[in-house]
């Protein structure tokens, strides 16, 4: 039943190796250039970084308001001209997440922003879409939520993925406490038309978000400043400040239906750290641990910084313990025969332990 997902996947991994695809990389570069070229002239008059002056440009290209970028005549003139050469229609949604990521990744490195707005690459987006589309292969409706969904790619790389792979738009939601990325991820689903209910909020302050499917989220790592915001919390530190990470987790889960699933990027590291008896201690009797799945640490600058896909299912419903957990490493992506293998035994693993 899952067989015909290796297929598909392994498509996905050589088109991300060759970074765009034969078939959409004119139109991947041409709205690059579109959103490239405009920010640039946003960015230079008003002197301000790549990245505020992308957000400008991605809340007024696809309507084509440029006098909302409030810029002299003869700069508004040289956008009007650019915004004519992008219809909308003539692209389809992945085309333009995998642009914007790209004008993401340039403000990344011109503005020399910091680590966590980095974005999550498509590599691994696809292969936590993989695992999700293997999960739920057969379901009509799915909801999802990123609890710190940053600029939203993530979410958007796994909602396309599903719309392709198993037929299904699932309902989105999404919180995200900084501005500029709560403004650039609103500026991307509706370019892409993705409806999506977002929060701008602190999702450590009980944000009433709705019940969903799954949970997903690369989630950032550290310490949460606020001790008075965890109160409520169970995976709280005794002493001093709590990871923002196992804060996040809970939250997330809290807002998952009996038996569904949280895909989550943590630090590999996870349950060696001395925070690790709080999360463990309330995963007991509330969540089912039923993956653990290293990434390829060709991936990372060092072993340190490893993360893991960890897979978590709400008690109740039908959920029970599989047996045996999955664990394991990821081979190279590099090395196409192993990595297919992993994924085959990822399909087993699902249908004879954690799906029957």
């Amino acid at each position: 039943m899952l067989k015909p997902f290796l297929v598909v996947f392994s498509s996905i991994i050589v088109i991300c190796e060759k970074e765009l695809s034969v078939l959409t990389e004119g139109q991947i570069e041409r709205f690059f250039s579109v959103l490239n070229e405009t920010t640039e002239i946003v960015q230079k008059q008003k002197d301000q970084s790549y990245f505020d002056s992308l957000i400008e440009v991605l809340d007024t290209v696809q309507s084509n308001d440029v006098n909302a970028l409030d810029l002299t005549d003869e700069n508004a003139k040289k956008v009007s001209r650019i915004y004519s050469e992008f219809d909308r229609d003539k692209y389809d949604s992945e085309t333009l997440r995998k642009a914007i990521q790209m004008a993401i990744l340039k403000a990344i490195r011109v503005d020399r922003i910091q680590a966590n707005y980095q974005i999550t690459p498509d590599t691994i987006a696809n292969i936590v879409g993989y695992i999700i589309s293997g999960i739920f292969n057969g379901q009509k409706q799915l909801s999802m939520l990123d609890p710190a969904m940053g600029t939203g790619n993530l979410l958007t790389a796994i909602y396309n993925q599903l719309d392709k792979s198993i037929h299904v738009k699932p309902s989105i939601s999404g919180i995200e406490n900084d501005d500029a990325m709560f403004e650039l991820a609103a500026g991307s689903f509706d370019i892409q038309h993705i409806h999506a209910e977002l929060f701008h909020e602190d999702a450590i302050q009980n944000v009433l978000a709705p019940v969903v499917d799954i949970a997903v989220s690369d989630l950032p790592v550290g310490y949460y400043p606020i001790d008075e915001n965890t109160k409520g919390f169970n995976t709280r530190s005794n002493d001093g400040h709590s990871y923002v990470h196992h804060l996040l987790i809970e939250f997330a889960m809290d807002h998952v239906k009996k038996g569904g699933y949280g895909f989550f990027l943590v630090p590999s590291q996870i349950f060696k750290t001395s925070e690790a008896k709080q999360l463990l201690k309330w995963m007991q009797g509330n969540v089912y641990l039923q993956g653990l799945l290293n990434l390829p640490t060709e991936l990372f600058q060092n072993k340190a910084s490893q993360k893991a896909i960890m897979i978590l299912q709400n008690s109740g419903g039908n959920a029970k313990q599989a047996s045996p957990i999955m664990l394991g490493e990821f081979p190279s992506f590099k090395d196409q025969p192993a990595f297919q293998k992993f994924l085959t035994e990822i399909d087993d693993w699902q249908k004879k332990d954690l799906l029957q």
